[in-house]
């Protein structure tokens, strides 16, 4: 399908992601509905005015109008969603979603699914220590990078329009990868930071410390408010790649804990110049 903006889309799972692109989509002229978990979220969005029409169900009337529909959900709701209620879809009808773990979700429904519609994968590379659609922001888009994870199977026009879908929301920086190298990356540049923060969190059990923290404990443990439920699930999903990341980092926290052992002040010191300069590089956008 072509990207326009009178295309009918449809959001699957309105939560801080799914509302977040349905506030984006709205605001440059889409047309909007949704399908959510629960009736109170679908009414406040229409109030709202970021979606036109929803449902706390799967609709057979709203699904059947979408040329493209958008999966904000876990990814073993996802995979049963799908499962469900793909009789529903009309012929040509494109599948995205936002999921942040690939290899455990892309094939699957790449093969259970209709001869006539295809599923494009992606994700978005932002988010907020918040939930629900309450707290979506399409702003979180803004300066963030988005990755179009395709396979084989996956047809040019459907590659670009998730990549048209990703400008017209205002990402910064569009990418492509395989489900295989995306969880590999995924593994070390969001999940291994998440269990840093997590443990960090966890490892004293100091009291008050909020009075007497600086910066750079707030910023290293943003992201320690975290939803145990979905980042359990992905933990588990993309667990060989996480694995593998975890003990990188760990050798390389232990050999800078050696070098502070026996005082090894070189050793430290261009560890640190290295961390600068690859620091330097991520600011730069390489």
């Amino acid at each position: 399908m072509q990207l326009v903006t009178n295309s009918n889309i449809l959001i699957v799972g309105l939560g801080l992601m799914g509302g977040s692109y349905a506030r984006a989509l709205h605001r440059v002229g889409f047309h909007v509905n949704a399908i959510a978990h629960k009736q109170e979220d679908i009414d406040y969005a229409i109030q709202e005015g970021f979606i036109d029409k929803g449902a706390a169900f799967p609709d057979p009337e709203l699904i059947g109008s979408a040329e493209l529909i958008i999966f904000a959900l876990y990814p073993h709701v996802f995979k049963e969603w799908i499962a469900a209620n793909q009789q529903h879809f009309r012929p040509g009808t494109l599948l995205t979603d936002v999921t942040g773990v690939k290899r455990c979700i892309v094939y699957d429904i790449q093969d259970m699914l209709r001869d006539d519609v295809e599923y494009i994968s992606a994700h978005p590379m932002a988010g907020r220590e918040v939930l629900g659609v309450r707290n979506s922001d399409d702003r979180i888009f803004r300066a963030a990078n988005y990755i179009v994870v395709p396979t084989e199977r996956n047809t040019p026009e459907a590659i670009e329009t998730c990549k048209s879908l990703g400008r017209v929301m205002g990402f910064a920086r569009i990418t492509e990868l395989t489900p295989e190298k995306h969880d590999e990356m995924i593994a070390f540049v969001s999940q291994l930071t998440h269990c840093i923060a997590v443990a960090l969190m966890t490892c004293n059990d100091a009291d008050h410390i909020g009075t007497y923290t600086g910066d750079s404990f707030r910023d290293l443990t943003r992201i320690a408010n975290i939803n145990e439920d979905m980042w359990t699930e992905l933990f588990l999903d993309n667990i060989d790649a996480l694995i593998h990341q975890m003990d990188l980092f760990s050798a390389e926290f232990g050999r800078l804990r050696w070098m502070l052992a026996s005082r090894d002040v070189d050793g430290m010191k261009e560890m640190m110049r290295k961390s600068t300069a690859r620091r330097i590089a991520l600011d730069q956008g390489k």
